[in-house]
């Protein structure tokens, strides 16, 4: 019975880096498909909106038929989308771009980017998941391998207004694993997806209107590794890749892996983000950014490593 257990939670571990990697890597493509967009005269807030408005429109019909008529499960867990549609969808996107109005992107990302950190004291505080040493070294070998990604050794100014805009960005991006693990609502994956990039787009809508979020559009065609395209191309993919795709793929990963975990797989979407503008973009990143990327899948893997110690310790008992 402990092997079986042992089997399907490895299986279980395998699907959910799977589905963290795949989301990582679809998350990291925005940056790149968005950046021509804004170039030609789109505002970063039509963008967003559009995003996350076509992701709804994907997502929703299989969300309906995963909840299967559960409509009780929906009003119950309503709360936990509102939560999970207002922070982790529009509040880490409008934090964001709102922080790189005054902030250079790579601080902005690496403020963002400690939500992992952010995860792991939640967990120990409320949860009581105390981290093991192996945990914390990873995460501190992740973070360095972060900064290297970012390029931030070459300097870059701080603006106070726009840190505390990223800070906010890194409090929705730590609710979006941490809900994203919670299955006491009872709320299936895509059906969390869905409700969340539904109210979420209400809310970007509600902002755009009410001039909070400037909004701006261009029918110019946009470049792709020399490839010109319509504008509506680039923001179908953002909608279906790095929206419905992305979101729904990072649920199913959470409830596999853990916020833990799965928040130290997503460091990885700063890597897939750079070989993205690599390849879309013609941006060659340097060797000190290669140098990070290897740093954070060695710090991805500690973090794997201490879980599983964590748990082989809590299984102790029972085996005896």
């Amino acid at each position: 019975m402990t092997t079986l257990t042992r089997d399907a939670g490895r299986d279980a571990t395998t699907t959910g880096l799977t589905f963290a990697l795949t989301s990582a890597i679809t998350f990291g493509l925005s940056g790149s498909l968005a950046r021509p967009l804004l170039d030609s005269g789109w505002t970063a807030g039509s963008v967003v909106l559009l995003r996350i408005a076509i992701g709804a429109l994907v997502v929703l019909p299989f969300g309906l038929v995963a909840l299967r008529g559960r409509w009780g499960v929906l009003r119950r867990g309503a709360p936990t989308v509102l939560l999970y549609g207002g922070l982790a969808v529009a509040g880490a996107q409008y934090c964001y771009f709102s922080a790189v109005r005054t902030l250079e992107v790579g601080p902005a990302l690496l403020i963002e980017y400690t939500a992992p950190a952010a995860v792991v004291g939640w967990m120990w505080l409320v949860h009581g998941q105390r981290p093991g040493r192996l945990t914390v070294a990873g995460a501190v070998i992740a973070a360095f391998g972060l900064v290297l990604v970012l390029d931030l050794f070459a300097g870059a100014d701080v603006d106070l207004r726009g840190a505390a805009w990223a800070l906010g960005a890194m409090v929705g991006a730590a609710t979006y694993f941490v809900i994203s693990a919670d299955e006491r609502s009872g709320i299936p994956p895509l059906g969390l997806a869905a409700g969340g990039l539904v109210i979420g787009g209400v809310l970007l809508g509600l902002l755009g209107l009410l001039g909070l979020m400037p909004m701006a559009m261009n029918a110019e065609q946009v470049a792709y590794a020399g490839l010109d395209v319509a504008p509506w191309v680039a923001l179908l993919l953002l909608g279906l890749v790095t929206a419905a795709l992305a979101y729904t793929t990072g649920i199913a990963a959470s409830r596999r892996l853990g916020s833990r975990l799965a928040s130290f797989v997503a460091l990885s979407e700063v890597v897939a983000a750079v070989v993205w503008a690599w390849l879309l973009l013609d941006q060659l990143p340097g060797a000190v950014q290669f140098l990070g990327g290897a740093l954070i899948l060695a710090g991805v893997v500690a973090v794997k490593l201490g879980e599983r110690s964590v748990l082989l310790e809590a299984d102790e008992p029972v085996l005896v």
